[in-house]
């Protein structure tokens, strides 16, 4: 008897079970096919966003180069000014030697100010202006 229990266990179809996961799988793939098509679109947006965050970032890189390099200039030009200014000084042109003194200094600060405002520039430092909220 118990053999017989066992053939008829042995005997009994799979085709019921087979076909209900056959069912399963038939509605369940159509969620995945939405479910991956979202994560496509939602990964596409990232990209698109990264993509975005790059190209200002060689924007601000472009820029601050730019002011760096022309502060850089004018540091030098201010400089340089202010020390045939004081080689000046004590001669026959010592009233001019005060002049370029004073307006070599005050470029030259100038040129500093712009080189680190470029730094400033590039890391997004900006001082934010009272009326702009934080």
């Amino acid at each position: 008897m118990v053999r017989q229990r066992i053939k008829s266990k042995r005997s009994t179809p799979l085709l019921p079970l087979t076909g209900g996961c056959l069912l399963l799988l038939m509605v369940c793939s159509p969620l995945t096919v939405v479910a991956q098509m979202s994560s496509i679109d939602s990964l596409r947006a990232e990209v698109l966003k990264l993509d975005q965050q790059v190209q200002t970032i060689e924007l601000n890189i472009e820029t601050s180069q730019k002011k760096f390099r022309s502060g850089i200039l004018i540091a030098t030009i201010g400089y340089s000014v202010t020390i045939a200014g004081g080689l000046m000084l004590g001669r026959e042109n010592d009233e001019l030697g005060q002049v370029l003194l004073v307006t070599g200094g005050a470029t030259g600060i100038y040129g500093t100010y712009r080189m680190v405002d470029a730094f400033r520039f590039l890391s997004g430092n900006k001082k934010r202006s009272r009326s702009t909220p934080p």
